[in-house]
């Protein structure tokens, strides 16, 4: 199975680290957005199998672009990324139906066992 992931999320830095542990852990990275109207625009365009969303991005929040992928794609799959630990965003994010929640600053084997058990749980 291709194992494709579309980062979003508006610091660069974000991106690079995010990209550079789902690479050495055997996901590519199809596309990444830089804030929730490309992210929406790059879900349509790619098809991931994974996006990762970072909450607090300008124009379009990634609350706000989960719940219009999730419109467009009910099975989409979107694991929200944010520096923020408030109980009241995970519980919206968690209603919004996304399928996991990863808090910054996070370790690589917390975001590749995060990805490793979405991925098991579609067989």
């Amino acid at each position: 199975m291709h194992k494709r992931v579309l980062i979003a999320d508006d610091s660069k830095l974000m991106r690079r680290i995010l990209a550079r542990i789902l690479s050495s852990a055997g996901y590519a990275v199809a596309a990444e957005a830089k804030n929730g109207v490309e992210a929406v625009s790059l879900y349509q365009k790619f098809k991931p199998d994974i996006v990762t969303m970072d909450i607090v991005m300008p124009g379009l929040d990634g609350l706000q672009a989960l719940k219009v992928i999730k419109a467009l794609d009910p099975n989409a799959r979107v694991v929200m990324v944010s520096s923020i630990g408030q109980q009241d965003v995970i519980m919206e994010a968690i209603r919004a139906r996304a399928k996991d929640f990863l808090i910054k600053p996070f370790r690589r084997s917390q975001v590749v066992k995060t990805f490793t058990r979405i991925f098991n749980s579609l067989n």
